[in-house]
């Protein structure tokens, strides 16, 4: 899985960079999903891999709260740049002739950047948080990498002040992006259902499909694990909804967003040398 996760998404950062034809907003967009799956995978599982087959479940303090800032960093990036794909999305089908005009280069970039550094900000506000507290009891985490609730089980100091902002990033990172997917998304649907050929319907559904896909995965597992307090946390629900999310969904991304999108398809067969396979 680890191995299909990391050459799949390599797989569609190179066939974007190398075909012109997909240099825009929305491969862009994906290209930076891509990578960032990449990396949020490169967090957990290599170290996962180490412990299985050495049969030495440690980790270090100071790699375990890395390991934790990392995680969230990159989870949080997933959940931002996926809001700023609808956008995308929003922008282009219900104001395509706008679309030049409100997705520039420059725009583009700066959603990136903006994701890039909240995300950073907010991962690295909990991480310094969680450094304060003292560890008196079990040194056992019941997970098989540093997560936030499985750790604040272990916590003998008093966590409500970090809880708190847990649940206030969560607010701002998980229900806001949300809210503005659903929102595109209720947009998109309303403009579609406007559109009098079935041809035109069946091509829209195709380009958003994927992405709903993609995002229904993402928040119905995070949401599972996370918004909850500590004192009601599973730790065999959390297990299998973090691999669900740490290895499941970047293992799939390349393959929802390949196998339904013609143009990636045909840059996926140039980029490994087949142009009779990318033929129409």
């Amino acid at each position: 899985m680890y191995l299909v996760t990391v050459l799949g998404n390599l797989l569609i950062i190179l066939a974007i960079g190398s075909d012109p034809h997909l240099h825009t907003p929305m491969y862009f967009f994906l290209a930076n999903l891509s990578f960032i799956d990449t990396c949020f995978t490169c967090t957990i599982v290599p170290k996962v891999l180490v412990n299985i087959q050495t049969h030495h479940y440690t980790i270090s303090y100071t790699g375990c709260l890395l390991q934790m800032y990392f995680f969230m960093a990159f989870a949080l990036l997933d959940d931002f740049l996926l809001a700023v794909m609808a956008y995308d999305r929003y922008v282009a089908i219900c104001l395509p002739l706008y679309y030049t005009t409100i997705m520039r280069p420059q725009r583009c970039l700066l959603l990136v950047a903006a994701s890039w550094l909240c995300s950073h900000l907010l991962a690295l506000s909990l991480s310094l948080l969680m450094s304060q507290f003292s560890f008196c009891a079990s040194r056992s985490i019941s997970h098989f990498f540093c997560d936030l609730l499985p750790l604040l089980k272990l916590a003998c100091s008093d966590t409500h002040i970090f809880q708190v902002m847990m649940f206030s990033e969560a607010a701002l990172s998980g229900v806001v992006p949300l809210t503005c997917v659903l929102t595109s998304y209720a947009h998109i649907i309303r403009t579609i259902l406007g559109v009098p050929s079935a041809m035109g319907k069946q091509k829209v559904f195709s380009t958003c499909g994927s992405h709903l896909t993609v995002v229904t995965l993402f928040y119905g597992t995070v949401f599972l694990v996370y918004f909850q307090p500590s004192s009601s946390y599973s730790p065999n629900t959390g297990i299998v909804a973090s691999v669900m999310y740490t290895m499941v969904t970047p293992m799939l991304n390349p393959f929802i967003y390949s196998l339904r999108n013609k143009d990636m398809k045909r840059a996926l067969w140039r980029l490994l040398g087949c142009e009779r396979c990318s033929a129409p």
